[in-house]
């Protein structure tokens, strides 16, 4: 059955192609449709894809809308539009609407800088700009998406092949901004400039912990946590962080809170930047948070799982700043993104439930030492 979505690309298409827009072709559209991590790690090499604009060409970076949080994280001079991909695919109102906003445009450049991309979502924005030049890397193979994939190449007028399917994320966008300005650089460091960021909170906790994960699966049981508090020297002042909903969505860890000198803040991603970069230690599953914490330069330690080995985390050396340290369980199936077929341990992914409790505690006391009094 066809997609009444791609009836109404069909008939828009054939609208715009009879178009015709005022002016010349002018400015540069940045597409970026990963979530809340994926914007904190984009963030390191926006610069770079921003300095392909012309002298005075406008850039506009587009984000998925549940991303739009971290776009305090990329640079001026580009202006950030947020596009709820999920509307994208069902309401063929929002559908047009938005799709007529790029086409208004009249971008001259489109650079989709997504390894995976689905052919009826961000593709959609590159076929709806029309622009007489637009370039992305050959996509991530999908199965399911595959043969239509395929048939959107035409879409671009180049492609480049970024390397294999597992590669850092910071590496491939920087082989690919390399490959369009023709000048070959290292990967950045992640690490923000400090001028970049607001001051540290004068008035901060010695610890941020950050248990939380959208997908349950990857988050270690309160125990862990309570371990890891009670390791910790007498009189650390600790914050646990999240969503206002995490607690009331877990609640065997409201218990963690009724420790001494240990509460909750539910403050949004901008506003915890002063208390990260003033924190002492940061613990935090592989999540949003513990990307953040590194960006920053907040001693973190990382209870990961394997799912993302050789693509999120652990960063690669090229990469990785001092001050983030990982912890994981090796797996033969490594590399999954979170495609488990293995069953669950414990509610667990059991790469995260075989993760080494005495090493992470040992891991939080040394790091936090070497902190010392760092406020």
């Amino acid at each position: 059955m066809i997609k009444p979505y791609r009836i109404l690309d069909w008939w828009l298409a054939r609208r715009r192609g009879n178009t015709t827009r005022p002016g010349k072709p002018d400015g540069v559209l940045v597409i970026s449709s990963g979530g809340l991590g994926d914007t904190v790690l984009f963030a390191h090499v926006a610069e770079r894809f921003l300095a392909l604009a012309r002298d005075g060409e406008p850039v506009t970076v587009v984000l998925r809308a549940d991303a739009m949080n971290m776009a305090f994280l990329l640079p001026p001079p580009a202006s950030v539009v947020g596009v709820d991909f999920k509307r994208l695919g069902r309401d063929l109102g929002y559908r047009r609407r938005a799709t007529d906003d790029v086409f208004r445009a009249h971008y001259r450049l489109v650079i989709h800088t997504d390894f995976r991309r689905h052919p009826d979502l961000d593709e959609a924005l590159v076929a709806a700009a029309m622009a007489p030049e637009a370039v992305a890397m050959e996509p991530r193979p999908w199965r399911k998406y595959d043969a239509r994939l395929r048939a959107n190449r035409r879409l671009y007028t180049r492609l480049f092949d970024s390397g294999a399917p597992h590669l850092d994320k910071v590496v491939r966008w920087s082989r690919f901004a390399a490959w369009l300005s023709g000048r070959d650089a290292p990967p950045p460091v992640a690490r923000l400039d400090d001028r970049r960021l607001p001051a540290p909170a004068a008035d901060a906790p010695d610890v941020v912990m950050q248990p939380f994960s959208a997908v349950k699966r990857k988050q270690s049981p309160p125990a862990l946590w309570r371990r890891i508090i009670a390791a910790l020297p007498r009189g650390t002042s600790v914050v646990v962080t999240g969503a206002r909903g995490d607690l009331d969505a877990n609640p065997e860890f409201k218990a963690l809170l009724e420790l001494p000198g240990v509460r909750f803040d539910a403050s949004g991603f901008a506003d915890l930047v002063p208390t990260l970069r003033a924190a002492r230690l940061v613990v935090s599953v592989d999540t949003a948070l513990m990307h953040l914490a590194v960006a920053v330069g907040a001693p973190t330690l990382c209870l990961a799982s394997a799912a993302f080995v050789g693509e999120i985390v652990p960063y690669d050396p090229a990469i990785a700043p001092a001050n983030v340290r990982f912890v994981y369980h090796s797996m033969p199936c490594e590399g999954c993104l979170g495609d488990c077929v293995l069953p669950a341990e414990g509610g667990m992914f059991p790469c995260v439930a075989r993760l080494d409790g005495e090493r992470i505690v040992a891991e939080a006391r040394a790091m936090l030492a070497a902190a010392g009094g760092r406020r």
